[in-house]
This record gives C-alpha cells, structure tokens and sequence, in this order.
C-alpha cells in the first residue's frame, strides 16, 4: 500500500511500545506509586547518570536512522541532519512544555523531550525537508510532556515515560510521514493503517506472551523483594553504595527507620 517507515518509529519503537504498555498494564505498580487518590514521585538515584544515558541514545541515533541508508550514499548526511534537528526540536519543546505546565524546566521531561524528537523523526528521517522535521520534533516535544501525565492518570506505571516516548511519539513520526513527506505518493490515510495494523498484533501477541509468563514463571518479584531492591535480593548487594541507608535515629524515644529511595518508611 506504500507505507513508508524508513527507519522504524512504527516497526522499532511503537512495537516496543505497546509490548510495555500490555506488560506494564499485566504487571501493575509499583509499591505506594498510587496510593489515596495521589500519584507518589519515585525518583531515580542518578539524573546525572539519565542525562548521560540520552546522550550516548542521541549519539547512537546517527548510526541508527542513516544506517538504514545500508549505503554510503548522499542522503546519509542529511538524514543525520533531519535527526539531529528533530532531536534538538523535541529537548528545546519539552523545555518550555514541562515549565510552562509545572513551574519549572523538569530534566527528566527534557531527556524524554530530546529521545521524543528522534523517535518522531526516525520513520521520515530520509523523506522530509529540514523545516518538517524541526516541527516534528517540536511537536514530539510537547506531546510527551503530556503523555506522561496522561498515563500516570489512568495509573499505568511507567518509570521512565519509555511509553510515551516510543508509542505516542512513534505513532505521532509514523503518521507525520503522510504529512510532511516530499514523496507525493506518501499519505496519512495509508500511515494511519500500518500503525493500526501493527498495533492490532503487536497487542494481540504481546497479551499472549505476557499472560503465558505471567502465569507460568511470572513476572512481579514479591512484595518483601521489591521493598529491599533487586539488587539486593538477586545480587545480595547495593548496586549503588549509600542511594539505600537504614538509619535508627532516637529522639525523644522514639527509632525511625527510614529507607531513602523507596516508599517504605515506618516507626516504631
């Protein structure tokens, strides 16, 4: 039908997408994520460490996308050109997104802003001029920012917002081909049916292998692993000395044992 996704925002990253948002979805929240009508921040240990992380992901974004060139060609610098400007569009969105909507520029919301642009690009990376995929990445950029929220909202646990950035932001580069392709023969109408079409299997299989797991081996660890951290029940140790203290501090009679990091935090 002459879908066109030339580098996999669709068969790559929306795949990825619903298979975590169908296992996120089977698996549940995490511990005290939801609690009292409320949703409970649970930070990670190391935004230095994130923001690192996105940049070695946009770094291997240029192999990614003009790799799928399979050639050296001419088109190879200018699909890392679209790459790079969408991915540049997506951070500098989210930026003003998340502090317009919060008060204040959220990091974590301009890592996934940048990673949004690449996603939104990758499928038109090759097809589009330089202008549509700066505002493909702007668009991305936004959208994230709410996407997050919006799952958060109907209490899907989702981390690191992966979902967000690779479905919402997939299917938004997928049907942005059929909008903003030079190639005359591309169109929403076939775009919007290959997203359709890989969402309906990739939901359908994904529920099929999540749900064998889950009741076979299963796939949530107990209550009392998830309390302590994974890295002390699987590996008996801290994989990140001093993220995780126990403290017994008395005053006025009273131990408080406080366990940073996580949700748990009682006295006795």
């Amino acid at each position: 039908m002459g879908f066109r996704d030339f580098a996999g925002s669709s068969v790559v990253h929306s795949v990825g997408g619903w298979a975590a948002l169908v296992g996120a979805a089977m698996l549940g929240p995490r511990l005290g994520k939801y609690q009292n009508g409320r949703i409970n921040a649970i930070p990670g240990h190391n935004m230095g460490f994130a923001t690192l992380g996105c940049l070695i992901l946009w770094i291997g974004w240029f192999g990614f996308n003009p790799g799928s060139e399979l050639a050296a060609t001419a088109n190879v610098p200018y699909i890392a050109l679209t790459t790079n400007l969408a991915g540049a569009a997506g951070g500098a969105a989210s930026t003003v997104t998340s502090w317009l909507k919060d008060g204040k520029p959220d990091l974590s919301m301009i890592i996934n802003g940048i990673l949004a642009g690449l996603v939104g690009i990758t499928a038109g990376c090759a097809d589009v001029s330089y202008l549509s995929a700066i505002i493909i990445g702007l668009i991305a950029g936004v959208i994230v920012v709410f996407s997050v929220g919006f799952f958060d909202s109907i209490k899907i646990d989702d981390p690191v917002g992966a979902t967000s950035v690779h479905l919402v932001c997939g299917i938004w580069g997928t049907l942005a081909v059929g909008i903003f392709s030079t190639n005359p023969e591309h169109n929403i109408v076939t775009q919007l049916i290959g997203v359709l079409a890989i969402a309906a299997f990739t939901i359908t299989f994904s529920a099929i292998v999540w749900g064998i797991l889950k009741f076979t081996i299963g796939i949530r660890v107990d209550e009392d692993d998830e309390r302590k951290g994974l890295d002390i029940s699987e590996h008996g140790m801290e994989a990140y000395s001093g993220f995780v203290k126990e403290a017994d501090v008395l005053s006025g009679g009273a131990g408080v044992h406080t366990r940073m990091g996580s949700v748990e935090t009682s006295e006795f």
